[in-house]
Parts: structure tokens; sequence; C-alpha cells
């Protein structure tokens, strides 16, 4: 009678689970799916479901992620497997305040063309069978057609160590001049050309001074770099006209309610680190371990904008929140070492000069990704960082749900360290400084901001009806 009591019980809790899966918009194809998930982990606890913790499912996640067959969908189906469990089914308290998206979003694969992983081996990377390009892009197709352009600009570009990202714009630039002049080989063009593209961009397509600058740029690279051609007068072109604009600045306590709007502690880490040490996103996405300087409080932001590396003051309030973070990387890291892991991406050249330092500890990075993957372009397995897409997102989610009506990004949060710096009193050239601009004058933009060009400035109409 027993078992028969059991077996009821058994067949109303799955019941439970899926009319609650259902609820979720999963449908009755995908929902045994999420079942086995649930099963799976059930089978491999032995203690009742009541008694586990956010520890508990923490470890499961982490054990599972250093599956390398595990996809990216597979891995988010999981969590929310779990999720379902705890949260409808077993309603434990905990279950609702832990981080299942954040877990979710930390397991995004980074893509080929990530600046962690994107650039590839020099040796003819564009030199290959013509007769393959049937169903590739007209992008690639052109750059297989005029593999030596691309192959000596790529060379030339990373003889002077530009970012991945330059390499890549400075590319699509050489493709649309082509296509613009009906795929003539640049050799056979000159300034003239060059002067009726740049016409183009601003006149027919209504581009921004900047975009067209950029163009510019990548065109100058090609003919004075590569074809080692004098390009010091290009002649007359129309000039795209750039809107002054001032930078989205948040309160501070639009700042204060941007932050307590994280419910993922990894994610809240990360915002409070952009605001309170000014970095870019990137710069913030990339940290490694021994970037860190408990001792001195300040954090090495390490060939940042322009190849440049700077120090920010690292927040007193933020030190402990940073060593539980760096103590998760510690252990996720010897999880990693012990399954035959634990190596990550290293840059430039370092990785064939050192080829041990990939796995040390201060080499990984503070935000790792919650599950290992395949890096596309060396088939090695590694734990990247956190793709910075979900942290935009958590960013502008918070925005909304904190009821801020400006248009706030990740960068505002940059904005907004340098502009209250300067309502601190912090001299201009102390926030150039921080920030990392070659320039004063870029600094000097936040002074707008404060409209205070020398001194406080009041409206006049606060003078009436006194």
């Amino acid at each position: 009678m027993d078992n028969v009591d059991d077996d009821l019980k058994i067949s109303r809790f799955w019941e439970k689970y899926i009319t609650k899966s259902m609820r979720y918009g999963i449908s009755e194809k995908v929902v045994r799916w999420y079942v086995r998930h649930a099963e799976l982990y059930i089978k491999s606890h032995s203690s009742r479901l009541k008694d586990h913790t956010a520890m508990t499912v923490d470890k499961y996640l982490q054990e599972k992620g250093r599956k390398i067959h595990l996809k990216d969908y597979q891995y988010i189906q999981m969590v929310d497997a779990l999720k379902i469990l705890f949260v409808e089914v077993i309603s434990i308290e905990w279950a609702l305040s832990y981080p299942w998206e954040g877990m979710k979003e930390r397991a995004q694969t980074l893509e080929l063309t990530h600046p962690s992983i994107a650039k590839q081996p020099l040796n003819n990377q564009f030199s290959v069978d013509k007769e393959s390009t049937a169903s590739i892009s007209i992008s690639e197709e052109l750059k297989i057609s005029f593999a030596d352009v691309f192959d000596s600009m790529v060379c030339e570009i990373r003889i002077r160590n530009y970012s991945i990202r330059t390499e890549q714009s400075y590319l699509g630039w050489i493709v649309r001049f082509i296509l613009f002049h009906n795929r003539q080989h640049p050799k056979d063009l000159g300034k003239s050309e060059i002067a009726a593209y740049l016409t183009h961009l601003a006149v027919n397509r209504l581009v921004s001074a900047s975009t067209q600058r950029q163009a510019l740029n990548a065109l100058m690279f090609l003919y004075k770099k590569v074809y080692k051609q004098e390009m010091d007068d290009i002649g007359s072109f129309s000039i795209a006209k750039n809107p002054v604009r001032l930078p989205v600045v948040l309160s501070r306590k639009e700042v204060e309610d941007l932050i307590n709007g994280f419910d993922d502690s990894v994610y809240k880490l990360m915002v409070s680190l952009l605001y309170g040490c000014g970095m870019r996103l990137m710069e913030c996405i990339r940290l490694r371990v021994f970037d860190i300087d408990f001792d001195y409080n300040q954090i090495m932001i390490r060939n940042a904008k322009g190849g440049k590396d700077r120090v920010s003051p690292l927040p007193v309030k933020l030190t402990d929140k940073i060593k539980t973070q760096l103590e998760y990387v510690r252990a996720t890291h010897a999880l990693d070492l012990e399954d035959g892991f634990g190596e990550v991406y290293m840059p430039h050249a370092l990785g064939r000069k050192y080829p041990n330092a990939a796995k040390e500890i201060g080499w990984q990075y503070v935000f790792p990704a919650s599950k290992v993957s395949v890096d596309p372009r060396s088939n090695k397995v590694r734990r990247h960082h956190i793709h910075e897409n979900s942290l935009q997102k958590k960013v502008k989610s918070s925005a909304v749900s904190a009821g801020i009506s400006k248009k706030v990004n990740c960068h505002s949060l940059r904005h907004s360290f340098a502009t209250h710096l300067l309502e601190s009193g912090s001299d201009i050239r102390t926030v150039q400084e921080l920030l990392g601009h070659a320039d004063v004058s870029t600094t000097m933009i936040y002074t707008h901001v404060l409209n205070k060009p020398g001194l406080l400035v009041n409206s006049p109409f606060d003078t009436l009806f006194n």
C-alpha cells in the first residue's frame, strides 16, 4: 500500500511540475526536457529538496557548466528547469531571490568575432578556394576576391597592435569603398574616388561626422600604410555635420536607484565598478584577478582605448564584495583545473611567450562566464568572461524599473563618475587622468554638463516673483 501511495505522490509531483512549466509558456513538446533536467538534478542528490540551498544549486550548475558538449540553450533550459522546481513546485524562500536570470545570461558564449577571441593567423587568411563562396556574404566574397588587399591591411593593422574592433571596422569600410566603385581594385582608384565616396556618405547616406571620419581614417590607412602613397590633400568633399550632444549624466540619487535595482550580486558589483571607477564597459568585463590591488586600493585598467594602461581608485565600500567574487573565481578555477580545463584567453603573443600563464589564477577573469565553451578560433576549451550584452541589458532594464526617463546605458555611469568628481571639487586634470583621455578638451565636455564655465550660473527666472 505504501508503494502505491508513494507512486501517487510522485505522479502528482510531476503533474504539478508540468502544469507550472506550461504556465511559463513552455510547449508540451519541450516540457519533457525540463522534466528530464529536474529529474537528473533530483537523482544527483540524496537529501530532501527542502533542505537544498542556493549553494547546492550553484555547485550543481558549476559542475554541469564544465561539460563542453553542453550547448548554451541546454544550459539555459537547465537553469529554468531548476527555477520552476524550487520557485513554483517546492516554493523555497531563497529561490525567490536567487539570480536565475543572471546565471542564464552569464552562460552566453562569445561569438566568433568577439574581441576576446576574434584574431586569427595572418597567413593568407582571406585566400581560400573561390569556388566555395556560393553561400557566403558579399562582404566575405569581396575579402576573398581582393585577398591581397585585405591580407595586407590586416598585417599592417596588427603590426601597430590596433584593437580587433578597429580592424573589423577598417575592413568593413574598405569593402563598402570597393562596392561603391563597382568592384574596382583600390590600386586603380585615388584621391578623387575617395572624395567622391566621402561625399556620398555625407549627402546620400546622411552619416554623422564621426562615421565619415572613421571611413576617412580607414581609407587613409589603406593608401598611406599599405600602398605607401601620399594623401595629404585628397581634395574637397562634403563634410557631415556633427551635432553637439552633451553626455547623459545621472544624479547621485538616480545612480543609487539604478544600482539598487539589481538583484544579481555579480551584475550589481559590475555596475558599481562602472560608476565607482569610471570604467568603460569592456574594461570592466575584461578585468583580470591581478588587476585588483587591495594594498593600494586601486584597479589597474590595462590595454584600454588607444592601447593605454591607467589606474583607477578602488571604491573602499566594494572591497569585501570584490574579495567575495575573487573567492568564487578561485574556487571555480580550482574545479576547472581538476577537470583538465582552467585555461583563459591570453592577449597578443603572451600565450606563446608564457605557455603556462593561461592557467594561472592571476590571469583569470574577475567576472567569468558560468560555463566553459570552445574557443571557435583555437578549439580550446576555456572559461571566457561574461558577455557584455548581458550587462547592457541589465542596466537598461534596471533604469526602466527605477523610473529613470533618461536614455541610460553603461557609458552613462562613466559620464556620471566624471561629472560627480568635478562637482565634488576634483580638478579637470585629475579627472582626465582617471578617464584616460589623451586630451583635456575631451574631458572639458563635463564642465558644460555642470553648467559651470567658471561661475555658477542661475536662471534669471529664479529672481522673479519674490
